[in-house]
Parts: C-alpha cells; structure tokens; sequence
C-alpha cells in the first residue's frame, strides 16, 4: 500500500526554506531496485537507484541514475575524472551520507557536512517532471522536480556532475 505523507526532517525544512514542493510517498521498505517495482510504478516519475563509490584514490562518488540505467564501472572513471572505483562500505556510507544500505539517496548529501562526496546524475532524470529518490529512508519515496534536485544540491555547496550513462 501506497500513502501520501510529510517529507521527513531535516529536508522538509530545507525543501520548505528553499521553496522546493515536494510529495513523499510511504511504501514498503525496498533494499534494491527489483524490490520496488511492485509498486513504485504507481508513482509518477524517474525512479532512482544509487550507487555509493569509492575511487582507489580515496575520493567518494555517490551516483544517482535512473533504476534502469546500466552503469558501466570499467567505463565510468574515465567520464567523471575518477580513478579505478568500487563499491564504499556501509560504515562509510552510515558517516557521510548519514544511510544505510538499502537507502542511499542524493538526498543523503544534506548529513555530508565536509563536502566529501561527489555527485553525479544521470542526464535521462532530468527529463521526467519528478524524480524519485528515498527521503533517507527505504520505505519512502519523495518526488521533486529535478532542477529542485539541483537547485537541493547546490544550496548544500555541490556543483553535480551530469552524465550521459547512454555515451559510456
């Protein structure tokens, strides 16, 4: 079952201070995208997945892609300018992004207070009317328009990175 709730703080204040409308949806607790699609179809919108990474170089990445998107990680660093990258660990996930796995989200880089992370979205998001991403936790789902999502991230001090995955 699908219902309309508030966004959860932190980012219902922020969105608010910002002027970002937003609607949040609660479901049931999804770790993988597979998980979701049972019902999140039901939610207008890119629906998004996320990708935690860390380059040999120690320089963290945090990738939001449409759920369909294949993300090639041999092919990636060359296009963002990273070194060789592999998947970040939960304990580093949980101290910057302030998540766990199962609800990694762009929103997540509101708790990096030390601008550690990277991000990086995917071109194809920002052509739906909203993107879905977890409001730090996997059994919600907040909508907002993706210039929103930029406009969320830059407030915070990030510049993201847009990325045709189609071109890698």
């Amino acid at each position: 079952m699908i219902t309309t709730v508030p966004t959860p703080e932190p980012l219902a204040a922020t969105f608010a201070e910002m002027g970002i409308e937003s609607t949040t949806y609660q479901h049931p607790a999804v770790f993988t995208v597979e998980e979701g699609k049972g019902f999140k179809h039901r939610m207008p919108g890119g629906h998004t997945k996320n990708l935690f990474l860390k380059d040999h170089k120690g320089k963290i990445w945090l990738v939001t892609a449409q759920q369909d998107t294949e993300i090639d990680l041999k092919k990636l660093p060359a296009r963002i300018n990273a070194a060789r990258l592999s998947f970040g660990n939960a304990e580093l996930m949980q101290q910057l992004l302030g998540v766990t796995p199962g609800s990694v989200t762009a929103l997540g880089l509101i708790s990096d207070t030390q601008k550690q992370v990277n991000p990086v979205i995917d071109k194809r998001l920002m052509a739906h009317e909203v993107v879905n991403c977890h409001p730090l936790r996997n059994d919600m789902t907040t909508a907002i328009k993706p210039d929103d999502l930029v406009k969320f991230m830059k407030s915070l001090g990030y510049d993201p990175l847009i990325v045709d995955f189609s071109r890698l």
